[in-house]
């Protein structure tokens, strides 16, 4: 993007910026940079946070409600898992998984069911009221972001989620 006189046009400063000025006047021995990136994505994730959870409060679900029927939603009929599948696809302890299920259970969005394959273990599984739910949410959830994404144009979102893919790969081999 240009600007009348022919040169590249300043984008709007951030709070980002402000932090990086106050390092560069007490520290500008110190090549702060790399706060840069770092900082916004922090600051993105927590204003993000807050945008999805108001889409989520709308359905009277926390975020990781949402995101325990979402996991089971998108296993595919019959939504069903084993807690263990469960835990480690959304990075959590066993011991939190089994009391966020308990909650979930009482509000008759998931049953455990025994498996079939091992006595000792059991099954998570979405009810119909949970299914119904989950449809209904994840609907809202992706237009949401639709909106939450709409003020950068499709090429620089497809340059910014190619980058984002990059930095992830490379924190996950870490």
């Amino acid at each position: 993007m240009a600007n009348s006189r022919g040169g590249k046009a300043r984008r709007a400063p951030d709070a980002v910026d402000a932090i990086l000025a106050q390092w560069e006047r007490e520290r500008p021995d110190l090549d702060c940079s790399p706060m840069g990136p770092i900082g916004r994505i922090k600051r993105c994730a927590a204003l993000l946070q807050r945008k999805l959870d108001e889409t989520f409060a709308k359905f009277g679900l926390s975020f990781w409600e949402f995101d325990v029927l979402a996991t089971l939603r998108r296993s595919g009929a019959p939504y069903c898992l084993a807690p263990t599948a469960l835990f480690s696809t959304l990075m959590i302890t066993s011991g939190t998984m089994t009391h966020r299920l308990k909650g979930l259970e009482t509000r008759d969005l998931v049953l455990r069911l025994p498996n079939p394959e091992d006595a000792r273990s059991v099954l998570v599984q979405l009810t119909p009221a949970g299914l119904a739910l989950i449809d209904r949410a994840v609907a809202a959830h992706v237009e949401n972001e639709r909106r939450i994404l709409s003020a950068i144009g499709a090429e620089e979102l497809a340059v910014l989620d190619e980058r984002l893919s990059q930095l992830l790969n490379a924190l996950e081999r870490e």
